[in-house]
């Protein structure tokens, strides 16, 4: 039996596995993006931070991160309703014109809580027009629409119900883009077993988990999205994480042919882009006007930007997706244990093309000047 530092290679647990690659490659350092970017896909506010406080405790060393990485403007996720929407935008968007943009979000609960199918949808339409008055944006639409939320019956309600599409026409109505994340990463609805990818994330988050009884399928929700954006042609879909399955940028090309309204982001996805990075880079070319800049990473850092800045812009190779991870890091990744390659997309595509990527699809569809 082959021995390994006096213990039998068997007994080596997943968990403890550490590889360290052998691999010799170039590293390309890139503090700014090539041109002034917008970050679509943040979060700032209080609604994701388990203290209760907000999640960026220095505004003005944010801004600092911001300039040295040429990112002129963050959309903030994190706006809530009510008096938690107007401390964020006073927070922000109010005290550094220019620099934030905050979205609002609808309370679900609240608004199921009605038996009455008219008296939902009206509840809801009384939430949008309150968070247009104090400031809103745009609006987040999070997983939990889908996967956690029930209406006075009992049943899941998903992003495709009819009593929601008069909402969502109304938030076109307005002017006002709906970026919305239903479901998952795909590993995230397949077994707990030997042959799910994510299995190390799993296993720290195991309520990350979707698979069981009770909940929609991946491709359901998937058709629920589907549903919706050819439903609601007024209203400007940004499907989160690549729309919501970067696992099949296929999917992802075919959604953003067929519906005009809907463009997609790619927050928190560059661990599964960097597998593709060839088919992310024809999808970008392909689809000029509909693939825009995000990190999702909170609270966001000069690493975390220079990190994206990387991937998208050198033809660097096998390197860990995230700082410090993966790669010659030797730290597992938190998402899966692969490396990525880089996307290249200065070299494949034209400079018009990469500052619309940047910022200039998200000025045109958020209405910035």
């Amino acid at each position: 039996m082959v021995q390994m530092t006096g213990k039998p290679i068997d007994d080596l647990l997943l968990r403890d596995w550490r590889p360290i690659a052998q691999v010799r490659a170039p590293v390309t350092q890139v503090l700014r993006s090539a041109v002034p970017s917008i970050d679509v896909h943040n979060h700032l506010g209080k609604w994701l931070c388990e203290s209760g406080e907000w999640l960026i405790e220095d505004v003005d060393a944010l801004l600092a991160v911001m300039d040295d990485c040429g990112v002129q403007t963050v959309v903030n996720l994190d706006g809530r309703w009510g008096d938690e929407l107007t401390a964020n935008l006073d927070r922000y968007d109010r005290a550094h014109p220019g620099r934030f943009v905050t979205f609002a979000h609808l309370d679900w609960a609240a608004a199921f809580a009605a038996s009455a199918p008219d008296a939902v949808t009206a509840a809801l339409l009384a939430q949008l027009d309150d968070a247009v008055t104090r400031g809103a944006r745009g609006f987040k639409v999070w997983k939990d629409l889908g996967l956690t939320h029930r209406d006075a019956t009992g049943a899941l309600v998903l992003p495709d119900d009819e009593r929601l599409r008069p909402v969502f026409a109304a938030a076109g109505e307005r002017g006002l883009p709906i970026l919305i994340h239903t479901a998952d990463p795909v590993a995230f609805f397949t077994p707990l077993d030997a042959h799910n990818e994510r299995i190390d994330e799993l296993g720290e988050h195991p309520d990350w988990w979707f698979g069981g009884p009770g909940l929609p399928s991946f491709d359901r929700l998937m058709r629920a999205l589907e549903t919706l954006v050819a439903g609601t042609p007024g209203t400007t879909f940004i499907g989160a994480h690549v729309g919501c399955y970067a696992e099949d940028l296929g999917w992802v090309s075919r959604m953003l042919s067929t519906y005009p309204n809907f463009a997609v982001d790619i927050g928190g996805r560059i661990g599964e882009l960097g597998r593709t990075p060839r088919a992310f880079a024809r999808l970008v070319a392909d689809h000029p006007r509909q693939v825009l800049f995000g990190t999702d990473a909170y609270p966001v850092g000069r690493q975390d930007y220079r990190q994206a800045f990387r991937f998208l812009e050198t033809d660097d190779e096998a390197f860990g997706y995230a700082p410090g991870c993966g790669g010659a890091g030797g730290e597992v990744p938190p998402q899966g244990r692969w490396d990525i390659s880089a996307a290249a997309l200065p070299y494949l595509v034209s400079p018009d093309v990469l500052a619309d990527f940047y910022a200039g699809n998200a000025r045109r569809l958020l209405h910035l000047t």
